[in-house]
């Protein structure tokens, strides 16, 4: 009998490249991952893996294996489900749930209290990952729910072994003090609204920034960046002080408070924001249970 352990071990070394990234990502050390790819090559009864210089690389034999995994995980999971529902249905136990900080700051955190009041044997774990990883999370069975979101108008790809639902439409807003000129405004702002403003934005390399960017896409002249801050929070608190203005996202955006005011874009930067899930645990009344929760929250 094939250990599952270790097929998974050797699933991860397959997409991943190297027994410390395998590891790492399944919570153990390089050496208990090398101990369980042999104890499956003994299963087995041909080498999985090769050496490579100071690394290894899956033989043809193990190759095929890791490509074969897919279909066992399902498998077994689908008798997991079975039973959980036949077991009244009832969300228990424990979901992974792997998500972008946005949204465990706009839509996870608001949620879970009500959450966990209604399901009392459901418990979430939350940890923050960029969509691409945290989609790898999913599909190789280290998490079991991922919260996603387009990167520039495009999704990330989707593993063939998941499925996914739209959730939410994100869009940015410009957010100033209310002693600014342009916080009077009874309109959505306009490129020419923003010309010769002071910003801070997000980092280059981040979706908010590539929203920036665009805003200034026909300008003559580039926009006056003073500061490129990462953290939401710091930003607003350096528009408090009135010199600069920012863009940021709705469900990244704290109380704004007494002193702040958002205004909204006539051309609006938007993200879709999507759930992803194994097919295999679409049954799963854990999974089911969460989205459900988040869909009714969101309207």
């Amino acid at each position: 009998m094939i250990d599952v352990g270790a097929l998974r071990a050797l699933r991860s070394v397959a997409a991943l490249g190297t027994l410390a990234r395998a590891a790492e990502e399944l919570g153990f050390t390089a050496s208990a991952v090398s101990q369980q790819i042999k104890r499956l090559e003994r299963e087995v009864g041909v080498p999985l893996l090769a050496q490579a210089g100071r690394g290894v690389v899956l033989t043809p034999a193990g190759q095929s294996l890791a490509d074969s995994a897919p279909e066992v995980f399902q498998a077994l999971e689908r008798c997991a489900e079975a039973a959980r529902s036949v077991s009244a249905g009832a969300p228990r136990g424990v979901l992974r749930v792997a998500a972008f900080s946005t949204a465990i700051r706009g839509l996870l955190a608001p949620a879970m209290p009500s959450l966990a009041k209604q399901n009392p044997d459901l418990r979430l774990t939350i940890t923050e990952q960029d969509p691409d990883q945290a989609l790898h999370s999913v599909d190789a069975g280290t998490a079991d729910l991922a919260l996603v979101h387009d990167a520039d108008g495009l999704p990330a790809p989707l593993p063939p072994s998941l499925t996914q639902r739209r959730l939410h439409t994100d869009v940015g807003d410009v957010v100033m003090s209310r002693a600014h000129p342009l916080a009077q405004a009874d309109r959505p702002l306009t490129g020419a609204d923003l010309a010769g403003q002071v910003w801070v934005t997000s980092p280059p390399g981040t979706v908010c920034h590539q929203w920036f960017r665009r805003l200034f896409a026909d300008a003559r002249e580039e926009p006056d960046v003073r500061h490129l801050v990462d953290d939401f929070a710091t930003q607003l608190s350096l528009v408090a002080g009135g010199e600069v203005i920012a863009l940021i996202p709705r469900l990244a955006r704290p109380p704004l408070g007494a002193g702040l005011v958002a205004r909204p874009l006539r051309r609006q930067p938007k993200r879709e924001v999507r759930a992803a899930w194994r097919l295999s645990a679409d049954a799963s009344p854990a999974i089911q249970a969460v989205l459900a929760h988040l869909e009714d929250r969101l309207g």
